[in-house]
């Protein structure tokens, strides 16, 4: 049988639900900078736009896009750090029927499983309590530790069912349903260290959070 909590939860989000449709039918959609003027340099990486085909936009739906890879030019005394490869898909509104596309739904759809998952806290400069989810996933052959967050009005959400429900309350209180995801992978090299993969990961994540709020408006 289940739980008196469970109907509470499930009453209070067919509330939500119910007087979402009863508002205004469109969303308030702050002004923002498009997603291809996000610097080409962060840090000490360099990135490069990589072109989404059509088929793949046509899935993604009514957004914003943005797919780069980002390489970290080492002195020629040193090897080259792996890349890191950064995708965000903004949708200024959800409100139509479109929806950000969870990593893991997506990332399995393409052929990789999941070994293991869990949520970390970045350190950007000058904020605090910013939870990210982190996956380890491989092909078979290979592996990349994926970083991922949900973004919206300011908030970093790293569960799926939380990132839904905080959408619906901000539809009710702020007539807006706009949100993003960020995905940050990098691969793990035959010989490195999941720690070493996830500290290059982390500290690309750093340098990119304070840039976002022009792109995806808090």
């Amino acid at each position: 049988m289940s739980s008196p909590r469970y109907w509470v939860l499930l009453l209070l989000l067919a509330s939500v639900w119910t007087t979402l449709h009863l508002r205004a039918a469109v969303d308030r959609v702050p002004p923002s900078k498009d997603l291809a003027l996000l610097p080409q340099t962060i840090g000490r990486w360099k990135g490069q736009d990589v072109p989404i085909q059509p088929d793949i936009l046509s899935v993604l739906g009514d957004g914003r896009f943005l797919d780069r890879n980002y390489t970290d030019p080492a002195p020629t005394s040193q090897p080259a750090e792996p890349p890191i490869s950064l995708f965000i898909g903004y949708f200024p509104t959800q409100r139509t029927g479109q929806s950000i596309h969870s990593p893991q739904n997506c990332l399995p759809g393409a052929g990789w499983t999941f070994l293991f998952s869990k949520t970390i806290p970045l350190d950007p400069a000058g904020l605090q309590h910013y939870p990210v989810g982190e996956y380890l996933i491989t092909d078979g052959t290979s592996k990349e530790l994926v970083l991922y967050w949900y973004l919206a009005q300011g908030r970093s959400i790293a569960n799926d069912y939380l990132a839904k429900a905080y959408m619906m309350l901000d539809a009710v209180r702020f007539n807006r349903t706009d949100g993003a995801l960020i995905r940050v992978i990098t691969p793990l090299e035959p010989n490195e260290t999941l720690t070493t993969a996830e500290r290059r990961d982390i500290r690309f994540a750093d340098r990119l959070v304070p840039l976002l709020p022009q792109f995806i408006p808090n």
